[in-house]
């Protein structure tokens, strides 16, 4: 023990000072605020199958299949399965490579003198070589790999988080989509109506026939809104079917629109933020893992320590036993003149290191500005719907006098006219926020991580995803 001190403390003298210096940026952290500047009631914990809050067995399978069959989905659990590999890889190089030969043959030479030798001959051999890590090169290169893997294991958690808000956003869209349908070939049919009385007016001569040149107009523009949002729907359908890994084709639904429960805001404080979203956690790890890298890269200048050793034995018909056969050495590789190699690889693994700090910090502040911006939303967009409802509600009632007054020949037919506009407008507007106050609850959701949780003592984020 006394001998081996003086060599560890030359040996961590020599790595406190691997390398040169490679500046790195200052990144300022982040810190969360002390409050969501949104003042908006908090009601319930956020759930990793939040999905289900909306009430729709049709929504909650449609999310179930997506998380199952979404290819960027599988994409991001390849790119797992690689990081991991990658980990076995780094950890390997700290072992020992132990190979085995063997080598044999027969010949027929001529000996000293003159007359000729035949032999057959056998060699098996047992080789072993190892890298001592006196510096801890290669436990950097260790970590940075498990980093990277438990990067990764986050990025596939936030794709699926992307996904399951992806398809319950579109689904959410469909639902006002098909209201608006429905909306808008109930007007038709009432255009139809009032063009036919219109008709029939003119016909008797009590109307103009500029009345019936307005309806049938009316009557157009309104039948003209039905096939624009067929082919939305068909649009909307298409890219649910891709969400969920099948070739294009009819989305069956569940719920209505108006039928969707509406779910209560979760709670969560900013503080709690930057640990609750895989995204987050993912740039983290990166940046942990190029911490490491360039550790590596700092200390390739220092010596690398080999061992090797063999062993094995010779068998030939001309010798009455065979003979045994060992080596075992060490070697030591000082670089000297890389001609800058070195030198660029750790400057580059400096400024990997300067990305890795700035994605961080832009993932952070993405964040909290992501939540700001679903609380704003929420609060804002509900406080429509009220307006919107007592909106259309009264331009109801004006379009039933402006029909009984039109009807009894107290007023012209614009007054009617301008009465179902507006009404129309009304209605597709009430529909629209209404779907837009439950894509708002979604965003939340995504914002707010997804009921993402890291788990295990390492720290490492769940590998199983949103749902499980």
């Amino acid at each position: 023990m006394t001998r081996l001190l003086p060599v560890s403390l030359l040996a961590a003298s020599i790595a406190a000072c691997a390398g040169p210096h490679v500046g790195t940026k200052d990144v300022a952290p982040v810190a969360p605020p002390p409050a969501w500047r949104t003042d908006i009631d908090a009601a319930a914990p956020l759930q990793r199958d939040w999905w289900q809050s909306f009430g729709d067995p049709a929504l909650t399978a449609l999310v179930e299949r997506a998380l199952a069959n979404n290819s960027d989905i599988g994409l991001a659990a390849a790119r797992v399965r690689e990081a991991h590999a990658n980990v076995a890889l780094a950890r390997a190089q700290t072992l020992p490579a132990i190979d085995a030969t063997l080598g044999g043959g027969r010949s027929r030479s001529v000996n000293a003198f003159g007359q000729p030798s035949e032999q057959s001959f056998a060699q098996p051999q047992v080789q072993i070589a190892y890298e001592v890590d006196l510096f801890g090169r290669l436990a950097d290169q260790t970590a940075a790999a498990r980093n990277a893997w438990f990067a990764s294991e986050a990025a596939h958690d936030a794709v699926q988080l992307s996904v399951a808000a992806a398809v319950a956003g579109n689904y959410v869209t469909l639902r006002g989509l098909d209201a608006r349908l429905d909306i808008a070939r109930a007007t038709v049919l009432a255009r139809s109506e009032s063009l036919r009385i219109a008709k029939s007016r003119v016909g008797s001569g009590y109307s103009p026939r500029l009345e019936l040149e307005q309806a049938q107009a009316e009557y157009d523009a309104t039948a003209q809104i039905v096939p624009q949002i067929e082919l939305a729907i068909a649009r909307t359908e298409d890219a649910l079917s891709l969400l969920v890994g099948e070739t294009p084709q009819a989305v069956g639904r569940g719920a209505a629109l108006d039928d969707l429960a509406v779910p209560a805001v979760p709670d969560g404080l900013p503080s709690e933020l930057l640990r609750r979203r895989p995204d987050v956690a993912q740039a983290e790890y990166q940046l942990a893992a190029s911490d490491k890298s360039l550790a590596a890269a700092r200390k390739r200048f220092l010596p690398q320590v080999r061992l090797t050793g063999a062993a094995g034995a010779a068998f030939s018909t001309l010798l009455g036993d065979p003979i045994s056969i060992w080596s075992v050495g060490g070697s030591i590789l000082a670089p000297i003149f890389q001609g800058g190699r070195l030198t660029a690889q750790a400057d580059a693994a400096g400024a990997q290191r300067d990305q890795a700090a700035f994605a961080y910090r832009r993932a952070a502040l993405t964040a909290f500005r992501e939540v700001e911006d679903a609380l704003a939303a929420v609060k804002h967009i509900d406080e429509q719907l009220l307006f919107a409802r007592s909106q259309r509600d009264a331009l109801a009632e004006g379009l039933r006098l402006a029909t009984n007054r039109y009807r009894e020949g107290y007023s012209p037919y614009l007054e009617q006219l301008d009465a179902q506009r507006g009404l129309l407008g009304a209605e597709l507007s009430l529909i629209q926020l209404r779907a837009d106050a439950l894509a708002a609850r979604i965003q939340l959701f995504q914002a707010m991580g997804g009921g993402w949780v890291r788990c295990g003592t390492t720290d490492a984020p769940c590998s199983d995803g949103p749902g499980s």
